[in-house]
């Protein structure tokens, strides 16, 4: 696997890409400002983006507008988004295309090594993966929506562990329950969201992006 790597401090542009090396993701190019990360997406010889949300020269958004442009002209493309503050907007920025392989993950969770490699392989295989915070501060947000008011508490958890992008197995295994419950819940939680029988992968994307649009 191969990686493009975007992040302004050089301490920890450097430990990232020691991280994702060790761990057998070869880093294609490091880089540290949005210019040079705008270039580095235009390469056609990498399969996932880690890239941080502030960058040179304003540290706001540059980072995370670099990947939403690249997305819009090669839709999805597999990005995973770092940063240091939980941000909802930026979540729904990334997820607007409804095309999965995306992440935004807390720069805090790199050093659980094995959970952020895990990560980076989810999103470049076309999943799904939003940090634990930012989903609990989306569950707060959302609870006032209406199309999510009509889920019970046990599909609010299962829809939560969708969105940080665990499989079924994963979920049952968390709540306790049988993969059999939770593909109840599952399809539960698609026809209460109004989505319609599709590819069950496009349909978690969309239920997360249905979540986040609140």
């Amino acid at each position: 696997m191969r990686a493009v790597l975007a992040e302004d401090q050089a301490l920890l542009r450097v430990g990232l890409t020691r991280i994702l090396e060790t761990c057998g993701i070869r880093v294609v190019e490091a880089v540290d400002n949005a210019a040079a990360l705008a270039r580095a997406l235009a390469r056609d010889d990498f399969d996932v983006a880690v890239v941080d949300v502030r960058m040179p020269p304003s540290y706001t958004n540059e980072g995370l507008l670099a990947a939403v442009e690249a997305r819009a002209a090669r839709p999805g493309l597999p990005v995973l988004v770092l940063s240091q503050y939980v941000e909802s907007l930026y979540a729904r920025d990334l997820l607007a295309g409804g095309e999965g392989a995306v992440g935004y993950l807390l720069k805090d969770r790199v050093a659980d090594v094995d959970g952020f490699v895990g990560a980076v392989r989810q999103v470049a295989g076309g999943g799904t993966v939003l940090d634990p915070e930012v989903v609990a501060a989306l569950v707060s947000a959302a609870g006032r929506d209406r199309p999510l008011a009509r889920l019970t508490p046990r599909e609010r958890e299962v829809l939560t562990l969708m969105a940080e992008g665990r499989s079924n197995a994963a979920v049952a295994a968390r709540l306790f329950l049988s993969e059999k419950a939770v593909g109840k819940h599952t399809t539960s939680i698609f026809t209460k969201l109004d989505l319609p029988p599709d590819t069950d992968d496009n349909r978690r994307v969309l239920a997360v992006l249905a979540w986040l649009q609140g």
